[in-house]
């Protein structure tokens, strides 16, 4: 009787399972319960006849008018879209095409006096040498004075 004691901290601890509790199905029945629509205070009321049916019918009913203004919604959205891309089109776009190829454009110089022509030391000028003439024009090989 060593362990026995009459002044005692705490009541005696069980490790006592009900024979017939499942954790398990009760939550499972409590999240079809929520999906059904019910609540945890309607458990206490009594079952309407066709109360179930009604309830999916009005969920399915608020989805299905959310789904329809959303669609509304985006319709404005590409019609409002389309009518900003026309307005581009019809009032900005010829105003950038135009400033586009005006930059492209280089602007005519004013007519001055004709320069000298002043001929190259060298000879080596081919500024004036059109494309016919340069494909005519003989290829001169310069010798390699390079010595090692």
């Amino acid at each position: 009787m060593l362990g026995f004691t009459p002044f005692k901290k705490h009541a005696n601890k069980f490790n006592y399972i009900p024979r017939y509790y499942d954790p398990e199905k009760e939550a499972r029945e409590q999240r079809r319960a929520e999906l059904r629509g019910e609540r945890a205070e309607d458990a206490a009321r009594e079952y309407r006849p066709g109360q179930y049916i009604r309830t999916q019918r009005e969920a399915r009913a608020a989805r299905r008018s959310r789904e329809e203004e959303r669609g509304r919604t985006r319709i404005w959205k590409m019609a409002a879209g389309a009518v900003l891309v026309l307005l581009f089109v019809y009032l900005l776009y010829p105003r950038l095409a135009d400033a586009l190829l005006r930059s492209r454009t280089a602007p005519v110089p004013a007519q001055t006096a004709p320069q000298p022509r002043t001929e190259p030391r060298d000879g080596l000028d081919q500024s004036q040498v059109g494309d016919a003439e340069w494909e005519t024009q003989p290829i001169v090989i310069v010798p390699n004075d390079y010595e090692e």
